[in-house]
């Protein structure tokens, strides 16, 4: 009988290490039934490490220039990412130049990330008594006769001292120890232990007479029963298992009285997974929301565009009621089973949408962000990534976050909503991939089928060009909701308050004013200032010295709360110092301010303002941005004080008065969006102001009234802004009329990066298709004690970009490929912002 041939299999393995391209690995016959696209493989990769990668793609073909190594194993019984996401992924990587391990990180739960643990054991080889140790290695080979396994911090601890890799190798050589890379599993479901009524007590009059038997000898242990019992509605329902805390909380008992009834075999004690995500219900009926009429023809329109186009941009002034024309959109897309993601640019946001989003979908409605637990996510991760197979299809239907919710496992993509979609947060800075997830969303949603819906009151001006050209559909809403009216604006110049000495501090006598009367009328104020901490600097009067940071060019900003001096770019620290470290002087002088010292002098000159304070420092913990904003939502302050988390898309009733402490920092930045950034964070900021009852006002500080963007923020005119800087971009080359790229060089030595910087750029400009600028330091010209230099390059937007990539590419390896430079680290940001 002839003998069929059995086939052999290969499997291309994305490895979370930043190189390029995937890996091949052979499957072993015993796992070929195994093998399947978007499943976690255990792979070996160099000599020793052992990694989880994830397989993309199965095919026969041996590779030519290598013998592949085996495939370890694999760590999922069915697939974690779809086909869907690695299109998607490959294109991150392709535009974004990025590699594919660099995008699997990015857009993995870290709880799906396998940790590689190196672990020490004895040598095959070694032989006691035949080799001299010295103390440390004695010690070490003890332990491990004791306990045959350990791990590098479990030697750190016998030695008493962490760098150990020296002493390790040295154990290596000498052949006592081989060290072994082990994977550990992060994700663990939750679990809770329950009790099941024995089913001999559903017989005859079993129960009576244990109740009986109990109410003389065991009171409490019948207490427990009489739980369970009120619990279930046993027996005239059937009888269902039930967490053992709530029996012991119930009965007000103890585990030994629980365990005992065990023992008479009451209960059958057992464990489930339950979930970490809450149940929520919804409570309105999404038709008590009545629309106006400029509300339902903006939807309309809306639908309209959807027939024809796949990406609408809805323009519609602060206040105007977007919300609830999503909420309606929303529901539409869930009526035909169709997945909605609703992507927000901050964390910040999602605490007042979900609220709302739950009161009308409920249980639909999941969440999806940085400040979930990392089993939380993967929680989340699974639930949309059985949204094919659940039955009722009514869990995590709809997904809210801000741009790692791109990543998910989408099955079927009906609609993406980009609330604030102009804002500069949807830009991934580090690490890599340096993806828009504005844009990486289209690109998701033309690979789902799905439309896009674009919104904002300050639209970017690349979305607003594509909506001007008919690319994307233009919907706009002029007027706000119920007819509330927009902000009065007033500008005042603090050149002439100090002059007339009419000014406290950093607070006009307009804006102390206006607050004022706005406590007297049990009103909210909100105060914007782009600077966090006490004072942006320290000097010295006499010399001049200034603070800076040991490992960046940058000054560093006092914090008054620990009163320590803070980089803002590496997070070095250090005390203040009593005396100047340069001429010993004691006249150290504190110059600019921040949020912490607005809040502080706000307090002494109006005493009667509750404050709070909304910025990076004051909402590092999971629940503090979400008790900031029900304490200022539910009144018990009544001034929130903060940087551009106050910008963004809070709703508050009360609040009247909104003051933008100093424009001035927003308009001098030298970035050509500058004009655009100022006037998008005015804009946002005075829209806080003024809601359903009264109008509000705006009081905007600034040494410059005569700057030409301080018109268009008065007359509320982005147009006319938008307008003359296009003029402005293509008299230039700036987008959205050309793409950038931009090219970071980082090292330890500043020659070294000169030189690096200056022969890439040569490299470059044999392609004459770029304009190039630089080399160049950049407006800080060293982090974490790497110089940087940077290279910018331009090209037109009608010319393709991946044959100008692929060129990028190949200059920088040939670059480091030179043994100068080897040493040199390379960042490339695509469509930088």
């Amino acid at each position: 009988m002839e003998q069929t041939e059995r086939k052999t299999f290969f499997a291309d393995v994305i490895v979370p290490v930043p190189v390029p391209g995937t890996f091949t690995y052979r499957v072993p016959h015993a796992l070929q039934h195994q093998v399947e696209a978007g499943k976690r493989a255990i792979v070996q990769f160099g000599k020793k490490k052992v990694y989880a990668g994830l397989v993309v793609k199965i095919h026969e073909e041996l590779p030519r220039n290598h013998e592949p190594k085996y495939l370890i194993g694999f760590l999922d019984e069915k697939p974690i990412v779809n086909p869907l996401q690695l299109r998607f992924w490959e294109w991150i990587g392709q535009y974004y130049m990025s590699f594919p391990g660099e995008v699997m990180a990015a857009a993995l739960p870290s709880a799906l990330k396998l940790n590689s643990e190196s672990n020490i054991t004895l040598s095959p080889d070694y032989i006691p008594d035949q080799i001299n140790l010295t103390d440390n290695e004695f010690l070490i080979t003890e332990a491990l006769s004791i306990q045959p396994k350990l791990s590098i911090a479990e030697v750190s601890s016998i030695v008493g001292f962490q760098k150990v890799m020296p002493l390790l190798k040295t154990m290596i050589e000498k052949k006592i120890i081989v060290m072994e890379e082990e994977l550990q599993e992060k994700f663990r479901e939750k679990t809770e232990r329950v009790a099941m009524l024995h089913p001999t007590l559903s017989e005859g009059d079993n129960l009576r007479e244990l109740m009986d038997q109990l109410a003389r000898r065991a009171f409490k242990q019948l207490e427990i029963l009489m739980v369970y019992l009120r619990e279930t509605g046993f027996p005239a329902k059937p009888a269902t298992p039930v967490p053992v805390n709530v029996l012991l909380e119930g009965a007000q008992a103890t585990a030994t009285q629980f365990k005992a009834l065990t023992e008479k075999q009451v209960f059958l004690p057992s464990t489930r997974v339950v979930s970490r995500l809450g149940e929520y219900h919804a409570i309105k009926d999404l038709q008590s929301v009545i629309l106006t009429s400029a509300q339902q023809t903006a939807l309309d329109e809306i639908q309209q565009h959807f027939v024809e186009k796949d990406v609408t941009l809805l323009h519609g002034v602060t206040s105007s009621g977007k919300t609830e024309i999503y909420m309606k959109l929303i529901a539409s897309y869930l009526e035909q089973g169709k997945q909605v993601l609703y992507l927000l640019p901050e964390i910040a946001l999602t605490t007042q949408i979900i609220e709302r989003l739950r009161t009308y979908f409920g249980n639909k409605v999941g969440v999806y962000h940085s400040r979930y637990h990392a089993n939380e996510k993967v929680e989340v991760w699974n639930k949309v990534l059985d949204y094919a197979q659940q039955d009722n299809r009514n869990e995590h239907q709809v997904i809210l976050g801000p741009r790692s919710a791109l990543f998910l496992p989408y099955s079927n993509l009906g609609l993406i909503i980009v609330d604030e979609e102009h804002d500069y947060s949807y830009k991934q800075h580090e690490p890599s991939p340096r993806y828009q997830a504005r844009d990486a969303a289209i690109v998701l949603a033309s690979m789902s089928g799905a439309k896009v819906l674009l919104g904002s009151a300050t639209p970017s001006f690349e979305s607003y060009f594509n909506a001007q050209n008919g690319k994307y559909g233009l919907v706009k809403l002029t007027e706000r909701y119920g007819g509330q009216l927009m902000p009065d604006i007033a500008l005042v110049n603090m050149r002439e308050e100090k002059r007339r000495k009419t000014a406290k501090s950093h607070f006009s006598s307009v804006l102390l004013n206006d607050i004022a009367e706005a406590v007297k009328a049990k009103e909210q104020v909100i105060l914007f200032q782009n600077r966090r901490g006490f004072s942006l600097r320290l000097e010295c009067e006499q010399c001049n010295w200034v603070p800076e940071c040991r490992h960046c060019d940058v000054s560093l900003v006092y914090h008054k709360k620990n009163n320590m001096l803070r980089c803002h770019y590496c997070g070095y620290a250090t005390a203040v110092p009593a005396q100047c470290p340069s001429c010993h002087s004691t006249a150290l002088k504190m110059h600019g301010f921040g949020t912490e010292k607005v809040e502080e002098e706000l307090g002494l000159i109006v005493p009667e303002l509750k404050i709070a304070r909304l910025d990076l420092d004051t909402t590092r913990s999971k629940h503090a941005f979400q008790q900031i904003i029900e304490n200022f939502g539910s009144g018990r302050t009544n001034a929130l004080v903060g940087t551009q988390m106050v910008t963004k898309g809070l709703d508050f009733d009360k609040v009247r008065i909104v003051g933008i402490l100093n424009a001035d920092n927003m308009i001098s930045y030298p970035d050509f969006r500058a004009f655009e950034r100022s006037f998008q964070l005015m804009a946002q900021v005075s829209g806080r102001a003024g809601r359903k009852h009264r109008q509000g006002k705006v009081v905007i500080q600034t040494h410059q009234p005569g700057h030409p963007i301080m018109k268009y923020v008065l007359n509320n005119d982005f147009e006319g802004l938008f307008f003359q800087q296009m003029s402005e971009r293509k008299k230039f080359n700036y987008p959205p009329y050309y793409r950038i790229i931009q090219i970071q060089l980082f090292h330890r030595d500043n020659h070294t990066v000169n030189v690096a910087a200056y022969d890439l750029a040569k490299m470059l400009r044999e392609n004459t298709q770029f304009e190039i600028l630089g080399p160049e330091y950049p407006i800080v010209s060293r982090i974490k004690s790497l110089y940087i230099k940077q290279i910018i390059l331009k090209f037109p937007r009608s010319t393709s970009s991946i044959p100008l990539k692929e060129f990028i590419s190949r200059c920088v390896v040939r670059l480091q490929s030179s043994e100068q430079y080897k040493s040199i680290k390379i960042q490339i940001d695509v469509d930088p912002q």
